[in-house]
Protein backbone atom coordinates (compact mmCIF):
# COMPACT_ATOMS: atom_id res chain seq x y z
CA UNK A 1 0.00 0.00 0.00
CA UNK A 2 1.25 3.66 -1.05
CA UNK A 3 1.58 6.00 1.00
CA UNK A 4 2.01 10.09 0.61
CA UNK A 5 5.36 10.90 2.09
CA UNK A 6 5.09 14.11 4.69
CA UNK A 7 5.41 17.51 3.20
CA UNK A 8 4.15 16.13 -0.34
CA UNK A 9 1.01 18.33 -0.71
CA UNK A 10 0.37 16.08 -3.97
CA UNK A 11 -3.59 14.83 -4.02
CA UNK A 12 -3.71 10.93 -3.49
CA UNK A 13 -4.21 9.16 -6.48
CA UNK A 14 -8.47 8.40 -6.98
CA UNK A 15 -9.41 4.92 -7.25
CA UNK A 16 -10.53 4.13 -10.49
CA UNK A 17 -14.43 3.12 -10.63
CA UNK A 18 -14.29 -0.21 -12.87
CA UNK A 19 -17.76 -1.04 -15.25
CA UNK A 20 -19.71 -3.64 -14.31
CA UNK A 21 -18.87 -6.90 -16.18
CA UNK A 22 -22.97 -7.36 -16.63
CA UNK A 23 -23.39 -3.55 -18.23
CA UNK A 24 -20.14 -4.79 -20.54
CA UNK A 25 -21.83 -7.79 -21.06
CA UNK A 26 -24.98 -5.60 -22.81
CA UNK A 27 -22.91 -3.21 -24.21
CA UNK A 28 -21.55 -6.10 -26.28
CA UNK A 29 -25.26 -7.56 -26.77
CA UNK A 30 -26.31 -4.87 -28.37
CA UNK A 31 -23.75 -4.44 -30.71
CA UNK A 32 -24.31 -8.39 -31.95
CA UNK A 33 -28.17 -7.95 -32.27
CA UNK A 34 -28.43 -3.91 -33.00
CA UNK A 35 -30.92 -3.66 -30.19
CA UNK A 36 -31.11 -2.92 -26.51
CA UNK A 37 -34.26 -4.62 -26.46
CA UNK A 38 -32.71 -7.59 -28.26
CA UNK A 39 -29.78 -7.56 -26.16
CA UNK A 40 -32.25 -7.52 -23.32
CA UNK A 41 -33.82 -10.83 -24.18
CA UNK A 42 -31.31 -12.56 -24.89
CA UNK A 43 -29.66 -12.02 -21.52
CA UNK A 44 -33.14 -12.49 -20.28
CA UNK A 45 -33.60 -8.76 -18.25
CA UNK A 46 -36.16 -6.55 -18.85
CA UNK A 47 -36.25 -3.57 -20.82
CA UNK A 48 -36.16 -1.51 -18.02
CA UNK A 49 -33.15 -2.75 -16.29
CA UNK A 50 -31.47 -2.63 -19.36
CA UNK A 51 -31.73 0.93 -19.99
CA UNK A 52 -31.02 1.45 -16.41
CA UNK A 53 -27.84 -0.85 -16.69
CA UNK A 54 -26.72 1.16 -19.62
CA UNK A 55 -27.14 4.53 -18.77
CA UNK A 56 -24.91 3.81 -15.30
CA UNK A 57 -22.48 2.48 -17.70
CA UNK A 58 -22.49 6.19 -19.82
CA UNK A 59 -22.59 7.29 -16.54
CA UNK A 60 -19.54 5.83 -15.14
CA UNK A 61 -17.65 5.78 -18.37
CA UNK A 62 -18.46 9.70 -18.98
CA UNK A 63 -18.98 8.50 -22.46
CA UNK A 64 -22.15 8.25 -24.77
CA UNK A 65 -21.62 4.77 -25.99
CA UNK A 66 -25.61 4.20 -27.93
CA UNK A 67 -27.40 6.30 -30.17
CA UNK A 68 -31.01 5.45 -30.00
CA UNK A 69 -32.54 5.15 -33.45
CA UNK A 70 -36.01 4.26 -34.53
CA UNK A 71 -34.54 1.24 -36.27
CA UNK A 72 -32.61 0.33 -33.07
CA UNK A 73 -29.10 1.26 -31.42
CA UNK A 74 -26.68 1.82 -32.74
CA UNK A 75 -22.90 2.45 -31.14
CA UNK A 76 -21.57 6.01 -31.19
CA UNK A 77 -17.99 6.07 -32.25
CA UNK A 78 -16.45 5.76 -28.75
CA UNK A 79 -18.91 3.24 -28.34
CA UNK A 80 -17.38 1.19 -30.98
CA UNK A 81 -13.63 1.04 -29.30
CA UNK A 82 -15.46 0.44 -25.32
CA UNK A 83 -17.19 -2.54 -26.70
CA UNK A 84 -14.00 -4.16 -28.54
CA UNK A 85 -12.34 -3.41 -25.28
CA UNK A 86 -14.86 -5.00 -23.59
CA UNK A 87 -15.12 -7.83 -25.69
CA UNK A 88 -11.42 -8.75 -24.45
CA UNK A 89 -12.20 -8.27 -20.95
CA UNK A 90 -15.30 -10.58 -21.29
CA UNK A 91 -13.23 -13.43 -22.20
CA UNK A 92 -10.85 -12.86 -19.84
CA UNK A 93 -13.54 -13.07 -17.26
CA UNK A 94 -14.88 -16.05 -19.01
CA UNK A 95 -11.53 -17.48 -18.52
CA UNK A 96 -11.08 -17.17 -14.94
CA UNK A 97 -14.30 -18.09 -14.96
CA UNK A 98 -13.40 -21.34 -16.47
CA UNK A 99 -10.27 -21.68 -14.77
CA UNK A 100 -12.04 -21.71 -11.48
CA UNK A 101 -14.54 -24.55 -12.46
CA UNK A 102 -11.87 -26.59 -13.33
CA UNK A 103 -10.09 -26.53 -9.69
CA UNK A 104 -13.55 -26.26 -8.08
CA UNK A 105 -14.38 -29.31 -10.11
CA UNK A 106 -10.81 -31.53 -10.34
CA UNK A 107 -12.04 -33.70 -12.91
CA UNK A 108 -9.59 -35.56 -14.61
CA UNK A 109 -11.24 -35.59 -17.95
CA UNK A 110 -10.76 -31.72 -19.00
CA UNK A 111 -10.15 -30.66 -22.64
CA UNK A 112 -8.52 -27.18 -23.39
CA UNK A 113 -9.70 -26.00 -26.61
CA UNK A 114 -8.63 -22.89 -28.20
CA UNK A 115 -10.51 -21.29 -31.46
CA UNK A 116 -10.88 -18.52 -33.05
CA UNK A 117 -13.87 -16.13 -32.93
CA UNK A 118 -16.16 -16.62 -36.28
CA UNK A 119 -16.00 -21.17 -35.17
CA UNK A 120 -16.26 -19.91 -31.24
CA UNK A 121 -19.41 -17.77 -32.08
CA UNK A 122 -20.97 -20.02 -34.48
CA UNK A 123 -20.42 -23.06 -34.85
CA UNK A 124 -18.17 -24.52 -31.42
CA UNK A 125 -21.27 -23.89 -29.20
CA UNK A 126 -23.73 -26.73 -30.71
CA UNK A 127 -20.78 -28.87 -31.21
CA UNK A 128 -19.69 -28.72 -27.88
CA UNK A 129 -23.49 -29.31 -26.75
CA UNK A 130 -23.60 -32.40 -28.89
CA UNK A 131 -20.36 -33.82 -27.36
CA UNK A 132 -21.37 -33.51 -23.96
CA UNK A 133 -24.33 -36.21 -24.70
CA UNK A 134 -21.76 -38.48 -24.71
CA UNK A 135 -18.95 -36.85 -22.64
CA UNK A 136 -20.88 -34.97 -20.05
CA UNK A 137 -18.01 -35.89 -17.21
CA UNK A 138 -15.64 -33.33 -19.77
CA UNK A 139 -14.85 -30.17 -18.54
CA UNK A 140 -13.76 -28.17 -21.40
CA UNK A 141 -12.04 -25.26 -21.44
CA UNK A 142 -13.27 -22.58 -24.57
CA UNK A 143 -9.93 -19.83 -25.05
CA UNK A 144 -11.64 -17.58 -27.78
CA UNK A 145 -8.69 -15.53 -29.69
CA UNK A 146 -7.45 -15.18 -33.52
CA UNK A 147 -6.20 -17.87 -35.53
CA UNK A 148 -2.42 -17.12 -34.84
CA UNK A 149 -2.66 -17.00 -31.02
CA UNK A 150 -4.73 -20.52 -31.75
CA UNK A 151 -1.81 -22.05 -33.37
CA UNK A 152 0.68 -20.42 -30.17
CA UNK A 153 -1.61 -22.11 -27.38
CA UNK A 154 -1.10 -25.76 -29.43
CA UNK A 155 2.95 -25.24 -29.52
CA UNK A 156 2.79 -24.08 -26.36
CA UNK A 157 0.88 -26.64 -24.60
CA UNK A 158 -1.91 -24.36 -23.48
CA UNK A 159 -4.34 -26.20 -25.61
CA UNK A 160 -4.79 -30.09 -27.08
CA UNK A 161 -7.51 -29.00 -29.95
CA UNK A 162 -7.44 -25.97 -31.81
CA UNK A 163 -9.62 -24.18 -34.55
CA UNK A 164 -8.86 -21.69 -37.14
CA UNK A 165 -10.20 -20.02 -40.12
CA UNK A 166 -6.88 -18.72 -41.73
CA UNK A 167 -5.75 -19.95 -45.16
CA UNK A 168 -2.60 -21.58 -44.18
CA UNK A 169 -1.93 -24.41 -41.92
CA UNK A 170 1.61 -24.90 -40.19
CA UNK A 171 3.37 -27.54 -40.77
CA UNK A 172 3.97 -28.79 -37.27
CA UNK A 173 0.00 -29.57 -36.88
CA UNK A 174 -2.42 -31.95 -37.88
CA UNK A 175 -5.60 -31.01 -39.24
CA UNK A 176 -9.07 -31.42 -40.51
CA UNK A 177 -11.52 -29.37 -42.57
CA UNK A 178 -14.72 -29.42 -40.62
CA UNK A 179 -16.67 -26.29 -41.79
CA UNK A 180 -16.56 -23.93 -44.87
CA UNK A 181 -17.07 -20.02 -45.10
CA UNK A 182 -16.60 -17.00 -47.22
CA UNK A 183 -16.32 -13.59 -46.48
CA UNK A 184 -18.70 -10.82 -47.92
CA UNK A 185 -18.69 -7.04 -47.90
CA UNK A 186 -21.45 -5.35 -46.21
CA UNK A 187 -22.48 -1.81 -45.32
CA UNK A 188 -25.50 0.30 -44.31
CA UNK A 189 -28.16 0.26 -46.57
CA UNK A 190 -27.43 4.10 -47.16
CA UNK A 191 -24.11 3.77 -48.40
CA UNK A 192 -23.49 4.61 -52.18
CA UNK A 193 -22.17 1.36 -52.96
CA UNK A 194 -25.67 -0.35 -52.59
CA UNK A 195 -26.16 1.70 -55.67
CA UNK A 196 -23.80 0.29 -57.94
CA UNK A 197 -24.86 -1.82 -61.25
CA UNK A 198 -21.45 -3.46 -61.24
CA UNK A 199 -19.72 -5.64 -58.48
CA UNK A 200 -16.64 -4.45 -56.49
CA UNK A 201 -13.67 -5.72 -58.30
CA UNK A 202 -10.39 -6.39 -56.75
CA UNK A 203 -8.42 -2.65 -57.38
CA UNK A 204 -11.63 -0.65 -56.05
CA UNK A 205 -11.43 -3.46 -52.38
CA UNK A 206 -7.74 -2.99 -52.37
CA UNK A 207 -7.53 0.39 -52.08
CA UNK A 208 -10.97 1.35 -50.34
CA UNK A 209 -10.73 2.23 -46.72
CA UNK A 210 -12.48 -0.28 -44.73
CA UNK A 211 -14.04 -1.89 -41.25
CA UNK A 212 -11.32 -4.96 -40.52
CA UNK A 213 -10.33 -7.21 -38.36
CA UNK A 214 -6.79 -7.29 -36.36
CA UNK A 215 -3.58 -8.84 -38.20
CA UNK A 216 -3.48 -12.13 -37.27
CA UNK A 217 -6.96 -13.35 -37.47
CA UNK A 218 -8.09 -15.89 -40.41
CA UNK A 219 -10.52 -13.38 -41.53
CA UNK A 220 -8.16 -10.48 -42.57
CA UNK A 221 -5.23 -12.99 -43.52
CA UNK A 222 -8.01 -14.63 -46.38
CA UNK A 223 -8.46 -10.82 -47.21
CA UNK A 224 -5.03 -10.37 -47.40
CA UNK A 225 -4.59 -13.23 -49.80
CA UNK A 226 -7.55 -12.23 -52.18
CA UNK A 227 -5.84 -8.64 -52.63
CA UNK A 228 -2.16 -9.74 -52.60
CA UNK A 229 -2.40 -9.07 -56.59
CA UNK A 230 -3.76 -5.45 -55.98
CA UNK A 231 -1.32 -4.81 -52.85
CA UNK A 232 -3.89 -4.16 -51.02
CA UNK A 233 -5.68 -3.94 -48.47
CA UNK A 234 -4.96 -0.42 -47.64
CA UNK A 235 -4.65 1.04 -44.32
CA UNK A 236 -8.17 0.47 -42.48
CA UNK A 237 -10.53 3.26 -41.35
CA UNK A 238 -11.06 1.21 -38.42
CA UNK A 239 -9.13 -1.96 -36.93
CA UNK A 240 -10.50 -4.08 -34.41
CA UNK A 241 -10.02 -7.22 -32.29
CA UNK A 242 -13.66 -8.91 -32.83
CA UNK A 243 -16.70 -8.57 -34.97
CA UNK A 244 -19.17 -7.02 -33.07
CA UNK A 245 -18.19 -3.27 -33.23
CA UNK A 246 -17.50 -3.89 -37.09
CA UNK A 247 -20.71 -5.05 -37.63
CA UNK A 248 -21.99 -1.81 -35.48
CA UNK A 249 -19.76 0.55 -37.28
CA UNK A 250 -20.63 -0.54 -40.93
CA UNK A 251 -24.76 -0.35 -39.96
CA UNK A 252 -23.97 3.16 -38.70
CA UNK A 253 -22.49 3.89 -42.13
CA UNK A 254 -19.03 4.47 -41.55
CA UNK A 255 -17.56 2.38 -44.33
CA UNK A 256 -17.78 -1.08 -45.52
CA UNK A 257 -16.57 -3.96 -43.58
CA UNK A 258 -15.67 -7.32 -44.74
CA UNK A 259 -16.87 -10.20 -42.20
CA UNK A 260 -17.32 -13.74 -42.30
CA UNK A 261 -20.56 -14.60 -43.74
CA UNK A 262 -21.35 -16.67 -40.66
CA UNK A 263 -21.22 -13.78 -38.54
CA UNK A 264 -23.37 -10.97 -40.26
CA UNK A 265 -26.23 -13.33 -41.52
CA UNK A 266 -28.66 -12.06 -38.86
CA UNK A 267 -27.73 -8.84 -39.85
CA UNK A 268 -28.21 -9.72 -43.56
CA UNK A 269 -32.05 -11.05 -42.65
CA UNK A 270 -33.09 -7.85 -40.25
CA UNK A 271 -31.98 -5.46 -43.22
CA UNK A 272 -28.75 -3.48 -40.56
CA UNK A 273 -26.58 -4.53 -43.59
CA UNK A 274 -26.51 -5.20 -46.81
CA UNK A 275 -24.24 -7.58 -48.64
CA UNK A 276 -21.96 -5.83 -51.81
CA UNK A 277 -21.56 -8.29 -54.81
CA UNK A 278 -17.66 -8.95 -55.56
CA UNK A 279 -16.61 -9.81 -59.41
CA UNK A 280 -15.28 -13.44 -59.64
CA UNK A 281 -12.03 -12.72 -59.57
CA UNK A 282 -12.18 -12.42 -55.74
CA UNK A 283 -11.60 -16.05 -54.14
CA UNK A 284 -13.05 -14.65 -50.41
CA UNK A 285 -13.99 -18.80 -49.69
CA UNK A 286 -12.20 -20.34 -46.54
CA UNK A 287 -11.81 -23.65 -45.30
CA UNK A 288 -12.07 -23.96 -41.29
CA UNK A 289 -10.21 -26.32 -39.89
CA UNK A 290 -9.69 -28.30 -36.84
CA UNK A 291 -5.85 -28.61 -35.76
CA UNK A 292 -3.84 -30.46 -33.61
CA UNK A 293 0.21 -30.83 -32.40
CA UNK A 294 1.03 -33.63 -35.52
CA UNK A 295 2.33 -36.14 -32.61
CA UNK A 296 -0.35 -35.25 -29.68
CA UNK A 297 -2.56 -38.20 -29.05
CA UNK A 298 -6.02 -36.76 -28.84
CA UNK A 299 -8.64 -38.09 -26.11
CA UNK A 300 -11.33 -39.83 -26.99
CA UNK A 301 -13.54 -36.71 -26.21
CA UNK A 302 -11.69 -34.99 -28.73
CA UNK A 303 -11.62 -37.18 -31.24
CA UNK A 304 -15.74 -37.24 -30.75
CA UNK A 305 -15.45 -33.53 -31.32
CA UNK A 306 -13.84 -33.76 -34.59
CA UNK A 307 -16.14 -36.32 -35.59
CA UNK A 308 -19.38 -34.09 -34.93
CA UNK A 309 -17.67 -31.12 -36.57
CA UNK A 310 -16.64 -33.17 -39.53
CA UNK A 311 -19.79 -34.74 -40.04
CA UNK A 312 -21.81 -31.05 -39.42
CA UNK A 313 -24.32 -33.27 -36.92
CA UNK A 314 -24.61 -29.99 -34.90
CA UNK A 315 -24.64 -27.10 -37.03
CA UNK A 316 -24.77 -24.89 -39.97
CA UNK A 317 -22.21 -24.46 -42.22
CA UNK A 318 -21.72 -21.23 -44.84
CA UNK A 319 -22.50 -21.59 -48.40
CA UNK A 320 -18.79 -22.10 -50.83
Amino acid sequence: MSTVPAGDDRPAPVPRRLPDLHALELLVAVARTGSLGRAAARLGISQPTASSRMRTLEKRIGLPLLQRTTTGSQLTAAGVLVTDWAASVLDQADALAEGIAALKSQLQGDLRIAASLTLAEHLLPGWLMAMRTHYPQVHVGLRVTNSRMVVQALRHGEAELGFIEGPWTPSDLASLPVARDRLIVVTAPGHPWTRRRRPVCGEELATAQLLLREAGSGTRETLERALRPWHGPSVPLLELGSTAPLRSAAAGGAAPAVLSDLAVRDDLAAGRLVEIPVDEELDLRRTLRAVWPVDADLPEAAKHLLWIAQTGAAGPTAPA
